[in-house]
């Protein structure tokens, strides 16, 4: 089972409800994988390159790499990929559902395998040069010889990224930080060549002058290998950790395929069998076909959406649907694929299949909220798109400004080199990934696992958090928050602990004991709440004898020789027995505050009333608070229903509540609230979130729900506390600053050596003094991050 990669496809014509052609224009809705791009720049040029055949629209990803792209139906995918390839990057169709996963894995392996070999070899090369360069003790006689032979590889091999994506921007008239990147490198080392052939930097025993006097010089004794070489290892362990965070954005749509049943055990007749009879056969999910009947026995994963024939059983549709009480269903009901049968033995009948099934529907919701997402430029990108062209400007006015005033073109170009040198910042690629590293590294050893730089950039401007209610606010689990025994209402008690002196607690100890021991016997989610319950609180059960269950009403049996009855209301009326007002009042208190009423009888009288509910998590109070002073407007967004919901809210200090939505509600809910000119970030844990996740701005997924969740999401809080959230977006906000912090010293330190550069007044001393002190500043800066403490 996939998602869908395109609808209406080349070729073929949409029909309208009555089989014909339909005389509206069709539109295809195709993607393509992009290859080639290093920043968002790339993906803005490509996408208005697309936009410019006539009834195109197309959304460029930089993150997930994939163009989606509405195109009349009659145009040819291959126009597509060719306007792409002219643009100068790769382009094809996905390959087929199969091969898919495997082709994703192998280009993600190649790409990042290339990145960390280029990382290890550049700084196994470097390391020395750097040294050599810095250390006056360590220039041995032939010493620049050497370095020239280590920096060589570095400058071709390591950063030919670089050098090949700064030949697209300069064929397409775009200046990024690639371009400053490989001019830099490029001058450091054509410089270092001239000064080594045609200077005197070539002789015997010559040294670098450790000295801090400033004084006009030709450059013909100065070489830059370790700049070039520097400068090239750090920006490419940037690239690498970037790319490996942005692999792993399609992960969410393979989290989603993967939660259905692999499996089904379809009904099928046999070969051979003139009688019909339907034999049960194991096939693969993907051999299931519209209308056929399948087997889902307890415990088990519904294959796919259907209608039940026979059976009757309790559904868990909390991972899909968001509904904390398990979904009672019959012949007749409809169940939804990837739910969980809790109960009986059931046999559906399968009315959709692959790409129609919800599953797969929420797969495409997800896809379509990625790569909806606005594109987030990296920082050094909006800079360099300034920076760039000005150093460039500079270089050009400084060789210019040189030769008018008579001075020589050796001097005039070392002024103008200089300027290029000083201007390309080693600390640049340190600004990112070093904060990145550090916050992320604290982050998750307070459990919060931050996936990529482009994350950071939503924390900053976050005004509204919304809530999912289970499995995030609540705990997702079904436990006994109340009993309220006959003799509580009549004596005016309010159902005393067990064990308490007086009828109300021995009426409580009584009712658990009995209906615990019966529910125990049962596999329902309730029944199994109010087991734990009862063995809690008084201690080990008695046996059951005669145990019956009655799909949808609830159970029978004997207990200490004692007929007892737990179940709804519809089971006492089997029985003829009367609900007694005062429990009656109980029963719909409980109900209006969605919450589940269970009754427990026995010997032909109703005894008592047993409450059941999902519950707060202890902490979420705390985490409302802690959001609402970062500036966070809470909104409780959930599948269940409304009195549920409202009960919740008011428990842990939410105003703003939207209950009862589908997956797809979720999502519209999202875009309501972007619309407002809300910039939002979601708390879920379940499947029906993760579409949800992926729309908001910040998506932050409990590490405690459904693997599609967490991959859809931004941030992971493993823990599962909703404290962690409001740590998260600190920490981020943290980070972010660091970053940008980080990145404006390290373009300081260059842009204040550039007038020195420009006047001829710069030395190899006071260059690797700049670059070494920006990078120390930069290390150190994102070091106090490891300081960052959790608000309890």
């Amino acid at each position: 089972m996939s998602a869908p990669r395109s609808h209406a496809p080349h070729g073929s014509a949409p029909r309208g409800a009555d089989g014909h052609p339909d005389p509206r224009p069709s539109v295809a809705r195709v993607e393509l994988e992009i290859g080639g791009m290093t920043c968002a720049s790339c993906a803005a040029r490509i996408e208005k390159r697309l936009n410019r055949i006539d009834g195109v629209e197309a959304s460029v990803n930089y993150a997930t790499e994939k163009a989606l792209v509405s195109a009349p139906a009659g145009l040819d995918p291959q126009a597509l990929i060719d306007e792409v390839v002219k643009t100068g990057y790769t382009a094809a169709l996905p390959a087929p559902p199969a091969a898919e996963p495997e082709r994703e894995r192998e280009a993600a392996d190649h790409e990042l395998t290339g990145l960390r070999q280029r990382v290890i070899g550049s700084a196994v090369l470097s390391a020395p040069v750097i040294l050599l360069a810095m250390i006056p003790a360590l220039q041995f006689t032939y010493w620049q010889w050497a370095s020239l032979a280590l920096a060589a590889p570095v400058v071709v091999w390591g950063a030919w990224p670089f050098h090949r994506a700064a030949w697209i921007n300069l064929r397409h008239g775009a200046a990024t930080m690639d371009t400053l990147i490989s001019l830099g490198v490029s001058a450091a080392f054509l410089w270092s060549l001239y000064a080594l052939f045609f200077g005197h930097a070539g002789m015997p025993g010559m040294t670098h002058a450790f000295e801090w006097t400033i004084a006009p010089s030709d450059g013909a004794g100065d070489i830059y290998f370790e700049v070039a070489a520097g400068v090239t290892t750090f920006v490419l362990a940037g690239r690498y950790f970037e790319v490996r965070s942005k692999r792993r954005a399609g992960a969410a749509l393979r989290a989603l395929l993967q939660i259905g049943a692999k499996d089904v055990a379809v009904l099928r007749a046999s070969a051979g069998d003139a009688a019909g009879a339907l034999m049960e056969s194991r096939v693969p999910i993907g051999d299931l076909r519209a209308g056929e009947q399948f087997v889902v026995r307890p415990g088990e994963k519904i294959a796919t959406d259907g209608v039940v024939v026979s059976g009757t059983s309790a559904v868990d549709a909390s991972m899909v649907t968001g509904e904390s009480v398990p979904v009672e269903v019959a012949p007749g009901d409809a169940v939804v694929g990837a739910t969980v049968n809790a109960g009986g033995r059931l046999v559906v009948r399968a009315t959709r299949v692959g790409d129609d099934t919800q599953l797969a529907q929420m797969a495409r919701l997800v896809e379509d909220a990625q790569s909806g997402k606005a594109k987030v430029q990296r920082l050094a990108d909006r800079i360099s798109s300034v920076f760039v062209p000005i150093v460039l400007l500079i270089s050009l006015a400084t060789l210019g400004g040189w030769l008018l005033t008579g001075a020589s073109a050796s001097m005039a170009f070392t002024a103008a080199v200089a300027v290029l040198i000083i201007a390309c910042p080693c600390a640049l690629g340190l600004a990112t990934p070093t904060a990145l590293l550090v916050g992320t590294g604290r982050g998750a050893q307070l459990g919060i696992l931050i996936k990529g730089p482009e994350v950071l950039e939503s924390t900053r401007t976050v005004d509204t958090v919304v809530l999912d209610k289970t499995g995030t606010v609540t705990t997702g689990r079904m436990a006994l928050v109340d009993v309220v025994a006959l003799v509580d209402v009549v004596a005016g008690g309010g159902g005393g602990a067990a064990g308490s002196a007086g009828p109300e607690g021995a009426a409580r100890a009584g009712i658990l004991r009995l209906a615990g021991a019966l529910e125990h016997a049962s596999e329902h989610p309730i029944a199994q709440a109010i087991a734990r319950a009862a063995v809690a609180e008084t201690g080990e059960l008695p046996g059951v004898e005669s145990f019956q269950s009655i799909p949808g009403k609830g159970v029978s049996g004997v207990v200490d020789g004692r007929a007892v009855l737990v179940g709804r209301e519809e089971l006492l009326d089997d029985w003829a027995l009367t609900l007694p007002i005062e429990l009656a009042d109980a029963k719909t208190a409980a109900e209006a505050s969605g919450r589940t009423a269970v009754l427990v009888a026995w010997d032909g009288e109703v005894r008592g009333l047993l409450v059941v509910a999902d519950q707060v998590k202890p902490t979420s109070r705390a985490a409302i608070t802690q959001l609402r002073a970062l500036g966070l407007a809470p909104v409780l967004l959930t599948g269940d229903n409304a009195a549920v919901a409202r009960t919740i809210a008011d428990e842990v200090g939410i105003t703003q509540v939207t209950a009862e939505v589908l997956p797809q509600d979720k999502v519209a809910a999202i875009k309501a609230l972007q619309s407002e000119g809300r910039v939002v970030a979601m708390v879920g844990d379940g499947v029906n979130d993760a579409a949800a996740l992926a729309q908001a701005d910040l998506g932050l997924a409990m590490g405690t729900g459904t693997d599609a969740a967490i991959e859809a999401s931004d941030i992971t809080l493993v823990g599962g506390d909703l404290r962690s959230a409001a740590d998260a977006i600190r920490l981020s906000r943290s980070t972010l600053g660091t970053i940008k912090v980080n990145l404006f010293w390290a373009f300081a330190y260059n842009v204040a050596a550039i007038p020195l550069a420009a006047l001829g007044l710069l030395n190899p001393m006071i260059a690797g003094a700049a670059m070494a002190l920006s990078s120390v500043f930069v290390v150190g800066n994102s070091l106090r991050l490891r300081r960052f403490r959790s608000v309890t």
